[in-house]
Parts: C-alpha cells; sequence; structure tokens
C-alpha cells in the first residue's frame, strides 16, 4: 500500500502551516521551495485542500494560502481523503460483498482509517515545537 507524493506533500504542507503560523498567509511560491516541489504541482495540491475547506486562499501582495478555523481539528485522514478521495484501498472484483477475503480488507482498513482520525495535525506540531 502506497499513498501518493500528492499526500505526502500535502500532509507536510499542513504540518508546516500548522507550525509556522496558522494565520498568517504564505505564499505559495515560499511552501513549494519547503518541500522542493514545483509551484504548480503544489497548487493543484493546495486546491484540493481548499475545496476541502481545511485552507483559504488570499490573493495579492499579502496573499497566500492559511489555515481556516477549527484547524486543530484536521485529521490525517482528513488530508489523506481531500488528496486521494475516499474510495475503499481494496475492491474484491469477482466475488461480491460476501468475500471473506474482503471482509478482512475493510476490516484493516477500518482500523487504519481510526489510527489516523485520531492523529491530529496540531497535536503533531506539538510534538515539534518541544523539540
Amino acid at each position: 500500500m502506497k499513498y501518493s507524493k500528492a499526500t505526502n506533500y500535502a500532509l507536510h504542507t499542513m504540518l508546516y502551516l500548522v507550525v509556522a503560523t496558522p494565520n498568517k498567509p504564505i505564499g505559495v511560491q515560499q511552501l513549494a521551495e519547503r518541500q522542493e516541489v514545483s509551484p504548480t504541482y503544489l497548487s493543484k495540491i493546495l486546491t484540493k485542500l481548499v475545496k476541502a475547506g481545511m485552507i483559504e486562499s488570499a490573493s495579492g501582495a499579502n496573499g497566500g494560502y492559511r489555515l481556516k478555523r477549527n484547524w486543530e481539528e484536521i485529521s490525517f485522514l482528513d488530508i489523506i481523503h481531500a488528496v486521494e478521495g475516499t474510495a475503499s484501498l481494496f475492491d474484491c472484483l469477482n466475488h461480491g460483498p460476501e468475500c471473506l477475503i474482503q471482509k478482512e480488507m475493510i476490516a484493516a482498513e477500518e482500523k487504519m482509517e481510526e489510527h489516523l482520525r485520531n492523529q491530529k495535525m496540531s497535536e503533531l506540531a506539538k510534538k515539534i515545537s518541544m523539540v
């Protein structure tokens, strides 16, 4: 199982926004340079996070991206779903909903999602500030 590079960039960008300053907009150029990625590519990822309601964009000279209200509650799973979507990781093609393998894979995925749902960016940021 592997998440896309976009998810990696989204998670790191969100953590940077939480740690740097939740209320001050940061430009896409600065965010892209921080991760050594193209600003165009990162803009596409940021658009998904905007659509998911986690961040907002401000245009103009002092524009950029910043976290929206209630950012303390954003979980790893929220970010992953914003980028990857919510489709199941495993799909049993020929055996239908009664497939025992499908049931086991869904149970495992639910446990993983529960763990990711409980991992908040704000909690991770606190660990960074302690270091």
